[in-house]
């Protein structure tokens, strides 16, 4: 029995400290959202900021592009990073290239890639530069506009470069420990390379693969810097627009910004319980 709780009482000081203040935090927001907010008088609680904030068209359009770009970024991040991963580990520079690959991209801050971003893709940054000096384009202002763009293409190359290295550092990590028994195996049996990879190794990784997803796609929608820097100001994603309401003077103005807080952490919270169901289901699936 001692045995049994001791890891529980060790860990609870660490514990309480994380949770009080993430329960105390949470709390807070969902009183402010429901309208009690006693240090401007509110002290009634309503449903009405939930009703005008979620028919919106604001709002609507800021959800959808935050969707749109977490969704887009996290999709490229993962095939680009999962073959990333393969051709390391058919590599003869593994070393090399992972000093490269993964140090590099991971440790640098979000804020640093989107202004990377965008000295590269800016219409007055390195690419346009070059394309102008080689005769593509007569002047800079012709470079096509990826930064600041309603379709969100910096903010998704930023977060690709971001998250591809992130995905090949998880799968690199599960391939190179995996079995190579499996592999040789079904190449024995007549199977090609490519038939080992779809058959084999994504069906292994897979677990790893979707998790890493997961994790990139909540970050990515739930990302404030990258999307205030270099994301168009219509529409703006979900989190710049909640800084924005957050900004207002009008302190009547906060139960409604505490409502699209309270709308990313549900879909944050949504996030985990599907990671739980489906990794639930593959775990179930590969027996």
């Amino acid at each position: 029995m001692k045995k049994t709780i001791k890891p529980y009482i060790m860990l609870l000081p660490a514990m309480t400290i994380f949770f009080g203040i993430f329960v105390a935090g949470l709390s807070m927001t969902f009183l402010q959202s429901l309208g009690y907010f006693p240090a401007i008088g509110l002290r009634e609680f309503t449903l009405n900021h939930y009703k005008e904030v979620l028919t919106d068209h604001g709002f609507l359009t800021s959800l959808r592009f935050s969707l749109w770009i977490a969704f887009v970024s996290s999709s490229i991040s993962v095939v680009l990073g999962v073959l990333l991963a393969y051709s390391i580990v058919n590599s003869k520079h593994k070393k090399g290239l992972e000093e490269i690959v993964y140090k590099l991209p991971v440790i640098v801050p979000h804020v640093v890639a989107a202004l990377l971003v965008y000295n590269i893709l800016g219409q007055s940054g390195i690419l346009a530069r070059m394309a102008y000096a080689l005769g593509v384009i007569s002047q800079q202002s012709e470079f096509p506009a990826l930064l600041f763009d309603k379709n969100g293409i910096g903010i998704i190359l930023a977060y690709v470069w971001k998250g591809t290295p992130f995905i090949a550092m998880v799968v690199y990590t599960v391939l190179s420990n995996m079995n190579n028994k499996l592999s040789e195996v079904a190449l024995n049996l007549g199977a090609t390379n490519k038939q080992v990879f779809w058959h084999v190794l994504i069906p292994l990784t897979m677990p790893s693969i979707f998790s890493s997803f997961i994790i990139i796609f909540a970050f990515s929608f739930g990302a404030y810097e990258v999307p205030f820097l270099i994301g168009p100001t219509a529409p703006r994603a979900l989190p710049v627009q909640a800084y924005a309401e957050y900004m207002n003077p009008d302190w009547s103005h906060r139960p409604y910004t505490m409502t699209i807080n309270m709308v990313l952490t549900f879909i944050s919270f949504l996030c985990i319980w599907v990671y739980y169901k489906i990794f639930k289901l593959l775990n179930k699936y590969n027996g």
